[in-house]
């Protein structure tokens, strides 16, 4: 009985050090993911060594899936990331991959998307952000989009109150621009990457219900529509004027901050990824995160966030996964522990019975020896 319980020990160690080895790699990534939650660099590398570990083909496919829709950028993005990993690439696919991006930044090219983004104000690369931005310091794409919501909203028709927003509030930092000599034009291209996500459809739906319940509060609604009512793309003076009149800009420290923070953004990571990163928001804050991602990864941020989504920002759910694994391999490891002391304890058991059965053995021996001499007559 006694050697059967030293053997369940002895199996309770055995088993508790095989299971160990099984949950010890998943419970160390759940802490080090854990512990790098408030860090997106990090915390990006991290789930990027899980996911490339699945699939070795997984940067070259996306490459291939990013020349095929045109996005030359996001290609080179993730032969960027490639390099970084030290992933070897063919040598044809690296040379499509620059000779699309040699043809996206060629002088026809850049001209054609700038006088798109001039007239439309929708942006989707450098060239025509280049040119939205431009209308925009020229106030002309700021009053286009305040004259043409202001007015459904004066007609009680559908209106866009954050694109209203963000244009009253482009045109306050505009003004701001000119005096500063360039101050403030961060935060214009910023917010103007904004209003051009909303038209565009690239606004996370939180992000946009955010930035639209912070366009109301800089904006005066009647005072607007009145502006719009009497205002003229052909008036600019005057429109602005009066535009700027309807706006508060003690309010407008919340968009400011954004508009810094995807500005920030774009210039580490080209205008696409500014779009990227305000697809995948939920709010101001995963705006920052991003930017301080992108301060951190350079080029490669586009092909990062294309991977992981928001999951490149913060831990996206999965929390109870990583605390269950980290619960498991505690208990685990409390399991081998209880079993290396029963064991212990049981040998030592063992080790005490059986010294102590040999003392007895030897006193039995001495007190027979001794009877013995005592009845052996004199």
């Amino acid at each position: 009985m006694k050697w059967l319980r030293i053997s369940t020990a002895l199996t309770g160690i055995a088993a508790c050090s095989f299971l160990l080895a099984q949950v010890a790699p998943h419970a160390r990534e759940a802490g080090a993911i854990l512990a790098a939650r408030d860090d997106p660099a990090a915390l990006s590398e991290l789930k990027l060594d899980s996911l490339l570990r699945q699939n070795d083909r997984l940067i070259q496919d996306n490459i291939e899936a990013a020349l095929a829709a045109g996005d030359a950028d996001l290609a080179d993005s993730f032969v960027a990331l490639a390099r970084d990993r030290n992933i070897a690439l063919p040598d044809d696919l690296l040379a499509r991959v620059g000779d699309a991006v040699k043809a996206e930044a060629s002088t026809s090219h850049f001209a054609k998307r700038f006088a798109t983004g001039l007239v439309t104000g929708n942006a989707d690369d450098v060239a025509s952000l280049s040119g939205t931005v431009a209308g925009d310091l020229f106030v002309i794409g700021d009053i286009r989009d305040v004259v043409r919501e202001g007015k459904h909203l004066a007609m009680g028709e559908d209106t866009d109150r954050l694109v209203l927003g963000l244009a009253a509030a482009g045109l306050a930092v505009t003004a701001a621009t000119y005096v500063s000599v360039g101050g403030a034009a961060p935060v214009r291209a910023g917010l103007t990457l904004v209003k051009d996500a909303r038209k565009v459809g690239r606004l996370g739906e939180g992000l946009a219900v955010w930035a639209g319940r912070s366009a109301r509060e800089v904006v005066d609604a009647p005072m607007l529509q009145n502006a719009v009512a009497k205002g003229s793309v052909f008036r600019p003076g005057e429109t602005v004027g009066a535009i700027k009149a309807a706006f508060r800009a003690e309010k407008a420290g919340a968009l400011v901050r954004l508009g810094k923070d995807v500005t920030r953004v774009a210039e580490k990571t080209g205008t696409r990824g500014a779009m990227d990163s305000l697809r995948i928001a939920e709010g101001p804050k995963d705006v920052a995160r991003a930017a301080r991602l992108a301060e951190a990864q350079g080029s490669k941020t586009r092909a990062i966030m294309k991977l992981l989504g928001r999951g490149a920002l913060l831990l996206v759910g999965g929390m109870f996964d990583l605390a269950m694994a980290l619960f498991g391999a505690a208990l685990t490891l409390f399991g081998l522990l209880s079993s290396i002391k029963a064991t212990t304890e049981r040998l030592t058991q063992a080790w005490c019975d059986r010294k102590r059965a040999r003392r007895l053995r030897r006193a039995r021996i001495a007190a027979e020896a001794a009877l013995a001499d005592a009845a052996v007559p004199a």
